[in-house]
């Protein structure tokens, strides 16, 4: 019984995902803006059958900012209700190293962000402590 109900919880995986701003070297986080949901959420998705959590997480980077990523440590698991079934979202840390943004059907913008301003623009509020865990392990908090 146990098992079944571990099945029906939609896997997903995503980066809190971090540069140094070209201009001045300050910390930027990258935020999404997805048009289904308008909201703003780090990247983030649904694993696919079989994938690795942590491979899952870099290939929604990928898809959705247009950015490779160095993954770094791993952050919290959230999980929550979406769509009348439970969700679990494993979180890396990871620092962009190369790519460029161009809008698509899932993601029309994007946004670098200093970690106060990323934290107040996220739209769910069980995403923003991954700000401070993100600084944390960069050890800037």
């Amino acid at each position: 019984m146990a098992e079944r109900t571990a099945a029906r919880v939609v896997q997903a995986a995503g980066c809190v995902l971090w540069r140094r701003s070209p201009v001045d070297g300050a910390l930027e986080l990258c935020l999404v803006h997805r048009p289904k949901y308008d909201d703003w959420s780090w990247p983030k998705g649904k694993l696919k059958r079989g994938e690795d959590p942590l491979a899952g997480a870099l290939r929604e980077v990928a898809e959705e900012t247009g950015y490779t990523a160095s993954p770094g440590a791993e952050l919290s698991t959230l999980a929550y209700m979406a769509g009348g079934r439970a969700k679990q979202v494993r979180y890396w840390a990871a620092e962009a190293s190369g790519g460029r943004f161009v809008p698509n059907k899932e993601v029309d913008r994007l946004r670098w962000l200093p970690p106060a301003e990323a934290r107040d623009r996220l739209t769910q509020f069980r995403d923003r402590d991954l700000v401070g865990e993100l600084l944390v392990v960069l050890r800037l908090a």
